[in-house]
């Protein structure tokens, strides 16, 4: 068994503290979303916290872990080396209670950008076209697709840490992928969003937000190429 030290940010609604809790693991490869279930169940059945496939595929369980946003249920103690666990909510976000943290504000931005293949409704809905894709079609935006809209990379950005009006790279690196589809015809639609003092142009390409992603996806890489399809003025 390893004995440990897990401090956590609580709040409830009214008042912020950190309360610690000592905790007996059985072996180091047991996740921090483990953990911090074993502290619910056994010493306080308030403290909040959020998750449900505990595969890093949902994205519910985002948290600050060691001054790093990451997934609980990805990140084993093994890794961080320590038995001292400092657990925080997402920063740049507005917290519930606890270590849950209100992400509806990125859903809605990630909306703004319309996170769909825009197409003609005459040629979706009264054609038998099929809308084809060739191999090399797909590698254009292959990696941005594996987005599971975590909000990690948002907390990262230091960008939204200072406006929370800037789009940030959720959303952005969802205007990437839906824009370089080449099945997708809503680029001007999306271009009146992006092309703005509060879209791409804030990005001082820190490369946080990627250097956070669980699924490896590029969010700092599709703002750039976005500016870059905006300069030369032709689509992604």
């Amino acid at each position: 068994m390893k004995s440990l030290v897990v401090k956590v940010k609580k709040f409830d609604g009214s008042r912020t503290w950190w309360q610690e809790y000592k905790v007996e693991v059985p072996s180091e490869k047991i996740s921090v979303l483990d953990i911090l279930v074993k502290i619910k169940e056994e010493q306080d059945p308030t403290l909040a916290v959020r998750y449900s496939c505990r595969m890093a595929i949902c994205g519910s369980c985002g948290m600050v872990i060691n001054g790093v946003p990451r997934l609980a249920c990805q990140t084993l103690l093994s890794e961080l080396g320590d038995s001292h666990i400092v657990v925080e909510p997402l920063w740049n976000h507005n917290v519930v209670k606890d270590l849950v943290v209100d992400l509806e504000p990125d859903f809605e931005k990630v909306r703004a950008v319309k996170p769909y293949i825009i197409r003609d409704v005459k040629e979706v809905y009264e054609s038998d076209k099929e809308f084809g894709q060739k191999p090399e079609e797909l590698e254009r935006y292959y990696n941005f697709a594996y987005c599971i809209q975590c909000g990690l990379c948002m907390a990262a950005c230091p960008i939204l840490g200072s406006n929370d009006k800037f789009l940030g790279p959720m959303a952005l690196n969802a205007a990437y992928r839906w824009s370089a589809d080449s099945r997708d015809r809503g680029w001007e639609e999306r271009k009146k969003l992006i092309d703005t003092e509060d879209g791409v142009w804030p990005c001082h390409l820190a490369y946080t937000c990627s250097a956070v992603c669980p699924r490896g996806v590029d969010p700092g890489y599709a703002i750039q190429l976005l500016k870059a399809a905006i300069l030369r003025k032709k689509r992604p």
